[in-house]
């Protein structure tokens, strides 16, 4: 198959062709991926023409349900899991504390479960909550030099633990967690696994049947989309936690944990995130496949073009001798969300930057724990770089350029 090629990739996003954005260079994906244009002209299109209660016979309302309905069914294919096995809420942070509430009563006082002090605090503060109901929380620590996730240090704490939570990919440490391997080391204990995708999915949607998790989550806002936040719920564990949504619902798997109502439009937008990931695939020249495959040749596409710009940006990062680069310097061992720590503080710099046309930002990032894990303070903070698939080489050129100005 063919390398993703970029003219085509930025002819999809209306930011790309914004008058005002024009002469500005975006890397603060992390943050928030701009949309794709499937997403805005099916949003638009569904608040103009079906913007009314849907699944009722007369037409606005029955094509809107089927526009919901298909969102769910594309994606869940090529996440490779069974359709009723996708949950939509209004973001990652509601559906990890909803998880929550239904592990509060599932779980008996005594009972264990494990938490990482890598996480943004989305996933991690509501589950922490959950030693006030008496359940035992345990802390899968980090490397305090290099942001790391041993494996090894994980397997004392596995024994009699009902629940581990850690991420696919650090927000600040950008070391991507094997994430196949930690799951087959905790359910050899006969431990749940539930895994925080947002830092990770907008670098190409994983398999979650491969991966073998219990529970996989990540934001749409993050992957091209709109703001929902997407929850992976297999079905045996799905089943076993207590319905969180209304009674009558109970007996539908996705709808046990959407405790509030569905946000339409957004949902049916969700559809445009699939639509942008087969229309890569149509432009890599890959065979008529299945929607996971699919998903999979476009995820290597974009790990691949993201890993030639992330490793250029490492290399010279690597020659400023008065910067502490957070996270590994080989770019096929992390996403392409770079930490730095300077003298000064993050936002200052990111301030500095933004004078130079940069979009950056400084600050915590939400993620105080593995800062002060590391020695950082999290008032000074880290400058962070982010982009995905859709940056280009003059943008990586625009910002080595600016940082060799500001650092």
């Amino acid at each position: 198959m063919k390398d993703l090629d970029i003219d085509v990739v930025r002819a999809l996003f209306s930011a790309f062709q914004e008058p005002s954005l024009a002469d500005q260079s975006f890397f603060e994906s992390a943050g928030g991926s701009y949309p794709c244009r499937f997403v805005t002209e099916r949003l638009e299109r569904f608040y103009r023409e079906r913007k009314v209660q849907p699944y009722w016979a007369f037409p606005a309302s029955r094509v809107g349900g089927a526009e919901m309905d298909e969102a769910r069914t594309r994606l869940a294919a090529m996440l490779g899991v069974d359709n009723d096995e996708l949950c939509f809420g209004p973001s990652t942070t509601q559906n990890v504390y909803v998880l929550a509430q239904a592990f509060r009563e599932w779980l008996e006082p005594g009972d264990a479960i494990i938490v990482t002090n890598q996480d943004h605090e989305a996933n991690t503060g509501a589950w922490r909550r959950l030693a006030q109901a008496g359940i035992e929380v345990r802390e899968w620590q980090i490397d305090p030099e290099t942001g790391h996730l041993d494996p090894v240090t994980l397997k004392p704490l596995l024994k009699g633990a009902r629940l581990l939570c850690f991420p696919h990919c650090s927000n600040v440490i950008g070391e991507i967690n094997d994430v196949a391997a930690i799951t087959r080391q905790a359910k050899s204990e006969g431990v749940a696994v539930c895994v925080d995708g947002v830092s990770y999915a907008p670098h190409g949607f994983p398999n979650v049947a491969e991966l073998g998790c219990d529970i996989y989550m990540f934001s749409a806002y993050k992957t091209y989309g709109p703001h929902q936040g997407i929850m992976i719920v297999r079905r045996p564990l799905g089943e076993a936690l207590p319905n969180q949504g209304h009674n009558f619902n109970g007996g539908v798997l996705y709808k046990r944990f959407t405790p509030a109502g569905d946000d339409h439009a957004q949902i049916a937008a969700c559809a445009g995130m699939a639509d942008y990931v087969d229309t890569l695939y149509a432009e890599l020249g890959g065979p008529q496949a299945k929607a996971s495959a699919r998903a999979a040749a476009v995820h290597d596409a974009m790990r691949a073009r993201e890993s030639e710009l992330l490793q250029r940006l490492l290399d010279f990062l690597s020659t400023k001798n008065s910067l502490r680069l957070i996270g590994p310097m080989d770019a096929s061992l992390r996403a392409p969300t770079v930490g730095l720590l300077a003298k000064r503080r993050g936002e200052d710099i990111a301030n500095d930057l933004a004078s130079h046309n940069i979009n950056a930002g400084g600050g915590d990032f939400y993620s105080p724990r593995p800062l002060q894990a590391m020695g950082i303070d999290p008032a000074h903070g880290l400058l962070r770089v982010s982009f995905t698939h859709y940056t280009s080489d003059g943008e990586l050129d625009r910002l080595i350029s600016a940082l060799d100005h500001v650092l």
